[in-house]
């Protein structure tokens, strides 16, 4: 029936915004890293539990966690296309604001999502989450966006190769021109031949992808073939004899051997430097061990698995009360003797010449691992380069004085950037004639493109790592 002329037509009954649980813990997980300097692998499994527990469902839980990863792996592209789409500058745009637009981006650029759900799911959520003012200017910039596919818009932002290599790199890989420039510097150190545009996309890209999960069966503890056994889509490890790759996304937690400490998770990159470490040619008694910057627990937990098979002991110290907790629980039930402390390993807290092997894998950047914190990308500065320096070297002397004579020493970071790794190293031993390098190539049997030695670079898009770097040093008087 017609409304008749001259009569008001009756208002439309507010809607309620539909609450879609996937968005609104992928939304929730991008203010805490915004606002409380969350990291996504730290606050997402709490908030997706919360959300599981009043009845999302698994799939739901997936979606959320795509939603999260790609939006800041994408960050540094989809603020370019943002940008192009708002007539103010992006600082002046409302941060939850920017976080509703980001995540509406990834699902119209980055994801399968067809055009019009991805538009329409984020305006809901702008609804729920912003109110019905700010989701229309949300729903005004989707639809903006929705006009071209990724590709085209890169080739509307980004700055010609041509003009600026760095630059184009940064806005097509989404990663900070900073840290573009240093990975291509320690490319270029580590792979002089192979370090041009194509590898450094190759790079870029690598640090974009989803990593694999990784896990270790710690020796003499769980075995390669049980972990095999209870997980129905793995593959063998590339490089480490105790590695095993999940390839169908499996939960790892639901691993007998995973909840009882005898294998854990754990990147094959830092396997590698562990092993490289406890196989390194040794003169003299091999009785003690220390593992000096052991949080979370990781590599002490299969040192010490390897060392009560030789009948050694481990020390792990840990200079932070919390961390060191997560240390002694990865520790927890191992065979042999061991000891968790907590001690800062710049103050003496180490015994001079005490210990037959030293790891120190040193406070870094976490450039290394931009796979895995996607938001470290957007957090570091290169002031925090220079920060990192000084404590360092100081970890690394500490780490020599508390090897005995004939002793072995490994110093490790998981960040490629020169200033944390080789610049490190020279400097300590500069002017020092009781060390001497061990060429570490040898101790990762297998691997290939590691340079000429005597330290070793991993990468992730060379060998399905992070980017760990590793020395190795003897003292010799």
């Amino acid at each position: 029936m017609s409304t008749p002329a001259g009569a008001k037509r009756a208002p439309r009954p507010h809607r309620r915004p539909k609450k879609d649980p996937a968005r609104i813990v992928a939304f929730r997980a991008l203010r805490a890293v915004d606002e409380r300097d969350a990291y996504a692998n730290l606050i997402l499994p709490s908030l997706l539990r919360e959300a599981e527990r009043k009845g999302m469902e698994r799939r739901d839980a997936a979606l959320a966690t795509e939603l999260v990863y790609g939006t800041l792996r994408g960050q540094g592209t989809y603020d370019a296309v943002i940008a192009a789409c708002v007539d103010r500058p992006l600082r002046e745009v409302d941060p939850p604001v920017l976080d509703v637009l980001s995540l509406g981006a990834h699902q119209l650029l980055g994801t399968r999502i067809p055009s019009h759900a991805a538009v329409s799911a984020t305006v809901e959520l702008a609804r729920v989450v912003l109110g019905d003012g700010r989701a229309k200017f949300v729903n005004a910039v989707l639809r903006k966006i929705s006009a071209q596919d990724l590709a085209g818009w890169v080739a509307q932002v980004a700055p010609p190769y041509e003009d600026d290599a760095e630059d184009h790199l940064a806005v097509v890989h989404s990663h900070p021109r900073w840290v573009v420039s240093s990975l291509w510097d320690a490319l270029g150190r580590w792979q002089p031949a192979a370090s041009g545009r194509q590898a450094m996309e190759q790079l870029l890209e690598a640090d974009n992808a989803r990593p694999e999960v990784t896990l270790v069966a710690r020796p003499g503890r769980s075995s390669v073939a049980e972990l095999r056994a209870a997980l129905p889509e793995v593959e063998d490890g590339r490089w480490s004899p105790y590695a095993l790759r999940l390839t169908d996304g499996g939960d790892p937690a639901g691993v007998d051997a995973v909840r009882e400490n005898r294998a854990g998770v754990q990147d094959e990159g830092s396997q590698l430097v562990a092993l490289a470490l406890a196989n390194a040619p040794l003169d003299g008694p091999d009785r003690l061990w220390l593992d000096g910057c052991a949080g979370p627990g990781g590599k002490a937990a299969l040192l010490g698995a390897v060392a009560a098979a030789r009948g050694a002991a481990l020390v792990a110290s840990e200079k932070q009360q919390h961390r060191a907790r997560l240390v002694a629980r990865a520790l927890d039930g191992n065979p042999g003797p061991y000891a968790v402390i907590t001690a800062d390993g710049t103050r003496g807290a180490w015994e001079r010449g005490a210990f037959d092997r030293v790891l120190v894998d040193v406070p870094c950047s976490g450039l290394g691992a931009l796979r895995r914190r996607p938001e470290a990308r957007w957090r570091r500065r290169p002031e925090d380069i220079a920060g990192f320096g000084p404590l360092q070297r100081e970890l690394l002397r500490s780490a020599l004085d508390a090897a005995r004579v004939g002793g072995v020493v490994g110093y490790a970071t998981c960040s490629p950037h020169l200033a944390e790794t080789r610049a490190v190293v020279d400097d300590v031993l500069r002017g020092r004639e009781d060390v001497e390098w061990i060429d570490a190539r040898p101790l990762l049997p297998g691997v290939p493109d590691l340079g000429e030695g005597p330290d070793v670079q991993l990468w992730p898009h060379l060998h399905g790592t992070d980017a760990m770097y590793l020395a190795l040093l003897r003292r010799t008087a």
